[in-house]
């Protein structure tokens, strides 16, 4: 728990799309390229900073569910087969928003809870909160740094 993650893919299991609905043209084309949803530049750039810095950073894919309830055990195993290494209720969405606006994306998820082999590890909401809470400086400090390092 308190682990940094950096984001190489998701997988949209919202059930939903963000962009769904009439196209403005403007902000981007009707069927954005997904294929680097992720820039990879951005992912090796802070994959040089964490190991500068000493944070550990993990790597992974991340599954995008609604909620707001946390998995049940046969949804973790499933999750597991499908390739997923970490779970939560945000992120996919703003993902497929700023990709479809031409943004580059840097994802990276602070991992609050666990199920190993499929067995969760009992948490609480609180507990997710304070893990959270307390990966927040390790979080910003490698943001920042990987900010610094941008050109």
């Amino acid at each position: 728990r308190g682990d940094l993650m950096l984001i190489t893919d998701h997988i949209n299991l919202f059930g939903d799309n963000p962009l769904i609905d009439p196209n403005d043209e403007e902000l981007g084309p009707r069927f954005p390229d997904m294929s680097e949803a992720y820039n990879q530049k951005l992912i090796e750039l802070a994959k040089k900073v964490a190991l500068k810095e000493k944070i550990r950073l993990q790597e992974g894919i991340y599954a995008g569910l609604t909620g707001p309830t946390l998995e049940t055990p046969a949804e973790y195993r499933f999750l597991i087969k499908i390739g997923t290494d970490a779970v939560g209720m945000s992120t996919v969405p703003e993902v497929i928003v700023a990709n479809h606006m031409g943004m580059k994306v840097l994802g990276i998820s602070c991992i609050t809870d666990l199920a190993i082999d499929g067995v969760i590890v009992k948490t609480s909401v609180e507990e997710i909160l304070k893990v959270a809470a307390d990966a927040e400086p390790i979080m910003t400090k490698l943001i920042k740094k990987v900010i610094e390092k941008i050109d």
